[in-house]
């Protein structure tokens, strides 16, 4: 199925359309915002490669990560400081940015920095924060939390719609299954088109084990590429990706974010992946009812 195609970013940026059987776009960065070098330097260094591959870039860094698993876990550099990092990631690479917000009272100063407002999976189906995020007036990235189905998904795009938002972008992150591990459902991702919304691979959270240290996630990332080729070849619009230039000494997420030095290989497997499949469907159209 075609989905519906929503643009994230305006004239200042350059702007990234998702979805409408269009080129695959890349949303990515570091877990979380460490520092203002790192950040612009992460944007650089991600935005050449995406820049020589021709694949459109959304910058991803969240200023409070409020679901690390200890207090003790590094949380972000807060809102004030975090925003401004942003807008000046924004300035100086023309890039549309991208961050997390999970109190609803900061939707609206986030959507007034960020170009794409994003839901914590754990928060995907709280009528709180899915007004909140309605009112930033900016389109929603939503995840599909680790205990929803994806035909679930409707009833949280029911809400956004019914507070005045229809630009959802609805990303997997895989699904609770057993203890400690994330198993994916590559159904979910003709369930979630079938909404009309674009949709959306997190190939990096979809390899974490979580809480599986004690008070941090462990991570399998040796998977990802693998993940990443069968989510493309499923039919997604774009791909999400938390990516570090040292993993081991991140300060979030450090056992699941991919090492940049891998990006490149990723993104271009997954880029053909998809160009082939919307060859395929010129071709031959859609899959037919096989039921």
């Amino acid at each position: 199925m075609k989905t519906r195609t929503i643009t994230i970013g305006d004239s200042t940026v350059k702007a990234v359309p998702i979805g409408g059987d269009g080129p695959l776009a890349f949303i990515g960065g570091p877990c979380a915002i460490e520092s203002r070098d790192h950040c612009l330097k992460m944007a650089e260094d991600i935005k050449a490669i995406c820049d020589e591959l021709e694949i459109p870039l959304i910058f991803k860094a969240c200023y409070d990560k409020d679901c690390r698993s200890s207090l003790k876990s590094f949380h972000g550099v807060g809102i004030d400081e975090g925003l401004e990092i942003l807008s000046e990631v924004r300035r100086e690479f023309g890039l549309p940015v991208t961050s997390d917000f999970s109190v609803p009272e900061w939707a609206v100063p986030t959507a007034e920095v960020v170009d794409l407002l994003q839901v914590p999976a754990y928060l995907c189906r709280q009528t709180s924060i899915l007004k909140a995020a309605a009112a930033g007036g900016k389109p929603v990235h939503l995840k599909k939390g680790q205990f929803m189905s994806p035909w679930n998904m409707k009833n949280s795009l029911r809400k956004l719609d019914g507070a005045g938002c229809t630009d959802v972008l609805l990303t997997d992150r895989g699904s609770f299954f057993g203890y400690n591990m994330l198993v994916n459902d590559f159904r979910c991702f003709p369930i979630m088109r079938s909404t009309g919304s674009p949709v959306c691979f997190d190939g990096t959270h979809s390899i974490q084990m979580p809480t599986s240290m004690g008070d941090i996630s462990g991570g399998q990332r040796e998977f990802i590429p693998f993940l990443v080729r069968a989510a493309a070849s499923c039919g997604i619009d774009a791909l999400f990706l938390e990516v570090h230039d040292d993993p081991p000494n991140a300060l979030s997420d450090a056992n699941t974010v991919l090492d940049i030095k891998h990006l490149k290989r990723i993104l271009i497997e997954a880029k053909r992946m998809h160009e082939t499949r919307l060859e395929l469907l010129e071709t031959y159209g859609e899959e037919d009812d096989i039921s």
